[in-house]
């Protein structure tokens, strides 16, 4: 029998070794070995222990057997993972938890292997590190059951979290601060610089290389600085490796070779319109009635939340506990921005009693689009064209372009990237192409108008991808409590790939 035991664990220990490619793993043989038949090692010697040292021990045991399983549970088959943000609504829901296979894309071999269990990067106690940077290893992935595929709803680590501010409400902030923060401190400095837009382009870039540097210098030496009265300090600049970055859930709207281009909202690849989510939503100017109530019943029936109505947290208790809120001019803004499907607009446009007027939004260009740098005039709904790269394919390099394929070349291929007198420097060498060594895609929210996706922080590497939700086995509304509809029980076990 033990013979018998031991073929069979070695044996799916040997596959596994086949299937990630790593005959490292050999060493261990002899320990499986040892475990089953010869018994040399005395692997539970504390069951001969008397009093609370076999106590003690029989824990530990359990404890750390459990880790490692978990450990090695989550980095090869699946993990949990919960929807922490409306980036998504009303497709998948804040507070919805998903079943997240590593499998259908392939599981990455972990770059930092030493990490605690069930933490992604930080510590519950004490914002302190969660993983040791060394041993790190480089990228490489196990062939897995598939593709990303056009309109997957896909797990990733967030792009632009290499480089991380250290306080939490800050952490994916930098390079959105550094522009912000630079610009202030440009516009004090030079009060009578040119516009950006009189400026040739080699004048251009140097001017945002200038306002960048500016904020992250402020960034570096200012780590007590709140963006908000009364707000946390910044904290300290960090660095994150790739698999230790924030986990993000979008949907990809745009594959490794497309050409994406946003127009009116609608997205359209290689000149053809991509399939909109069925619950897409869109930003609205709302005025309410002065009293307007808004109920448990027709919140509900037409997936309004607290969020969406732009809610203090104190109204937010408010509606927890009472299942409705009344907007008034004194108490609460009657004006809010909200997201919403088309059923939910053509809903509240009907309800004269309770609006006085809704419109559409109106998109502005902001330095906080991808790239900062490039100076597009795009707003959220006219975007591009962009052209997505494509591992193997080759991209012809200019003043144009620079500013889009800078981070790419740079920050996820290793290259050294310069742009000096106009011309274009990668590993010290000019370049006037560049042939990509990764696969790259581009992930959006199906909620459009309050999603920071890939219109704000560019290209998802395939090194980032984490995996695909399966499906959805639990979900709890946050607007209300346990026992009064806090259980979305219409969505337990519901195929995410059934979620067009």
């Amino acid at each position: 029998m033990q013979w018998l035991k031991f073929i069979v664990v070695l044996a799916l220990y040997l596959l596994f070794l086949y299937w990630v490619k790593s005959w490292l793993g050999l060493i261990v043989v002899p320990f499986i070995y040892d475990a089953y038949i010869s018994k040399k090692i005395n692997w539970q010697w504390w069951k001969d222990a008397e009093g609370p040292t076999r106590t003690i021990m029989s824990w530990v045991d359990a404890i750390v057997f459990a880790l490692v399983a978990v450990y090695f549970i989550n980095q090869f088959f699946f993990q949990n993972y919960v929807i922490p943000s409306s980036s998504l609504e009303k497709s998948l829901l804040t507070g919805d938890y998903l079943f997240v296979s590593k499998v259908s894309y392939g599981p990455r071999i972990p770059e930092t292997p030493l990490t605690v269990p069930l933490t992604q990067h930080t510590l519950p106690f004490g914002n302190l590190k969660s993983y040791v940077e060394w041993p790190h290893w480089d990228y490489r992935r196990v062939k897995g059951l598939g593709q990303v595929e056009l309109n997957d709803i896909v797990v990733f680590n967030y792009p632009a979290g290499d480089t991380i501010i250290t306080e939490p409400p800050y952490q994916t902030y930098y390079y959105q601060f550094c522009y912000e923060f630079g610009q202030g401190i440009y516009a004090q400095l030079h009060p009578e610089a040119l516009p950006v837009d009189s400026l040739p382009k080699a004048e251009q870039l140097k001017r945002f290389e200038e306002i960048y540097y500016l904020g992250s210098e402020f960034i570096k030496h200012n780590p007590g600085y709140s963006p908000t009265n009364g707000g946390y300090p910044l904290g300290q600049v960090d660095w994150r490796p790739t698999d230790r970055r924030e986990n993000y859930v979008k949907r990809c709207v745009g594959l490794p070779g497309d050409t994406l281009q946003i127009k009116d909202h609608i997205v359209y690849l290689n000149g053809k319109a991509n399939k909109e989510p069925d619950n897409v939503q869109y930003a609205y100017e709302v005025r309410f009635h002065d009293g307007a109530v808004m109920t448990d019943d027709f919140m509900s029936e037409y997936g309004i939340t607290c969020e969406d109505l732009g809610l203090s947290d104190a109204d937010k208790s408010w509606f927890k506990s009472n299942g409705q809120i009344t907007l008034t001019d004194q108490m609460r803004n009657t004006y809010s921005i909200m997201p919403m499907t088309a059923k939910t607009y053509q809903a509240l446009a009907a309800r004269k009693d309770l609006v006085v007027s809704i419109k559409p939004t109106v998109s502005e260009p902001s330095i906080d689009l991808y790239p900062s740098n490039g100076n597009t005039h795009w707003t959220r709904d006219n975007y591009g064209p962009i052209w997505i790269p494509k591992k193997g394919a080759t991209v012809q390099l200019s003043l144009d372009n620079i500013a889009i394929y800078e981070r790419p070349i740079r920050a996820y291929e290793k290259n050294d990237l310069q742009v000096r007198d106009g011309i274009i420097y990668i590993n010290g060498e000019p370049a006037t192409s560049y042939t990509f060594k990764l696969d790259y895609y581009w992930m959006m929210g199906d909620n459009r108008h309050n999603s920071a996706d890939s219109r704000y922080w560019g290209f998802v590497p395939e090194d980032h991808i984490v995996g695909k939700p399966i499906f959805i086995w639990w979900s709890s509304d946050p607007d209300r409590g346990l026992f009064s509809g806090g259980i979305r029980w219409n969505r337990l076990f519901r195929f995410v790939d059934n979620i067009k």
